[in-house]
């Protein structure tokens, strides 16, 4: 079972619980950087309750313009950005049962801001944080390291064969565009995957996976995403895969190579 997934920052729980459903993550690092979207930042909300979200952003330049691809952004200031992300989840969440705990998970993180300019690498790094604090074992890699026609589709087809997975889970977004056809003819099988809006899913595809961990637990967090995944059944052999073209076993380090 595939998941692919540009690296965003503390990504949200709708992308987060994609990736646990699946055996391999490829990061989809070599497609155009886009500011608008969850690639150098996130919504973080309140434990107040009052519905108020604040954006937390690591800033961003983008050498080749909007032509840049997302493993080609660099950080700016790194040492200014660790002190601003650091200090604005301290300020929000310092209050909960849960976050000493997840503020040395997010030790590394932080450290990774100041020592790489990277993007993509901190990105990553900090969704690896919140997989491995949910305890995922799969396999990541990078679409940069794999062999991959254009096209949207086509692309997402060739990234599923390079790993061999024969499956793919689609979450709502890709479904808007996916071509099931392609996927048909690639011999690979396309899952759609959402998640629900109520309980611990409230918010999931809008803030930080930060925020339902502080707010609800991590054991709670858990317990949703098994429920989700008894309402989602896997076919007995859909989640093989087995290494590909350019796969290597194991996680990908943090630090960026």
């Amino acid at each position: 079972m595939c998941a692919i997934h540009q690296p965003n920052l503390l990504p949200r729980l709708s992308t987060v619980a994609k990736i646990l459903a699946a055996d391999v993550w490829v990061v989809l690092n070599d497609v155009q950087f886009a500011r608008r979207d969850y690639q150098h930042r996130a919504r973080i909300g309140s434990l107040a309750g009052d519905g108020q979200a604040r954006w937390l952003t690591l800033p961003t330049h983008l050498p080749q313009g909007r032509a840049t691809l997302i493993r080609d952004a660099r950080v700016v200031d790194g040492a200014l950005a660790r002190r601003r992300i650091g200090g604005i989840l301290r300020e929000q969440y310092r209050s909960s049962a849960g976050w000493p705990v997840l503020a040395e998970r997010l030790r590394p993180v932080l450290e990774l801001v100041e020592t790489t300019d990277r993007t993509a690498a901190i990105t990553e790094a900090s969704t690896l944080m919140l997989l491995d604090l949910l305890g995922w074992k799969g396999r990541v890699l990078r679409s940069s390291s794999l062999s991959a026609g254009h096209g949207r589709t086509r692309r997402l087809v060739d990234l599923c064969r390079a790993v061999g997975a024969t499956s793919y889970l689609c979450g709502t977004g890709g479904a808007r565009y996916v071509e099931p056809d392609l996927f048909s003819q690639g011999g690979i099988e396309l899952r759609p995957f959402s998640v629900p809006t109520n309980g611990v899913w409230a918010g999931a595809r809008t803030v930080s996976a930060v925020h339902p961990l502080l707010v609800y637990g991590t054991a709670a967090i858990r317990r949703g995403l098994e429920a989700q995944q008894h309402a989602n059944p896997i076919e007995p052999g859909a989640a093989a895969v087995s290494g590909g073209s350019g796969a290597r076993p194991g996680r990908a380090p943090w630090p960026w190579p």
